[in-house]
């Protein structure tokens, strides 16, 4: 059911409700999210070294993105619980001043994951923040994309090249 609007996260009376999924085939359904970290040179090289204070930052961040997509429901308000079939982390840089982190997530289920993609790339982007803050307060977080997603009634999405900034 949907509101007026066509938003399926309201009731007629627009009042928040879980949409109702317990009829929707159980399919293949991925998401690949992408955010960026940015900082000073100084304090990526010490990512990239191993040689920030409180440990190995990409370890600690990629379980932690980990952990994030598969909690996202309790963050989330209106998502349902999900079945992850797998969640794949990958962290890049463009050797300079930006920690790119991209996340890949898998289910077979009644609905998507691309907010359990989006939740993992920033869970792992907060975790770089918290364990490089002591080197750098001024990092920044973003922009937070939803690069793509397969299955499910509305299709395959794929955002647009010129779009990724």
């Amino acid at each position: 059911m949907t509101d007026s609007s066509g938003l399926t996260h309201f009731d007629r009376d627009g009042r928040a409700r879980m949409v109702d999924v317990s009829g929707k085939p159980a399919t293949l359904r991925t998401a690949v999210a992408r955010t960026t970290v940015t900082m000073r040179p100084s304090t990526l090289e010490a990512i990239r070294q191993g040689k920030a204070s409180k440990g190995d930052v990409l370890a600690v961040a990629q379980v932690a993105a980990v952990m994030a997509a598969k909690k996202t429901s309790e963050w989330i308000p209106m998502c349902h619980p999900l079945p992850l079939t797998g969640v794949d982390i990958r962290f890049t840089d463009n050797g300079s001043d930006q920690l790119h982190i991209e996340a890949t997530v898998r289910t077979n289920g009644p609905t998507g994951v691309e907010m359990e993609a989006l939740t993992a790339v920033s869970a792992a982007a907060l975790t770089v923040y918290d364990m490089c803050k002591a080197l750098e307060k001024g990092m920044t977080i973003g922009p937070t994309m939803l690069l793509a997603k397969t299955g499910g009634k509305s299709g395959d999405y794929a955002r647009e090249p010129e779009d990724l900034t």
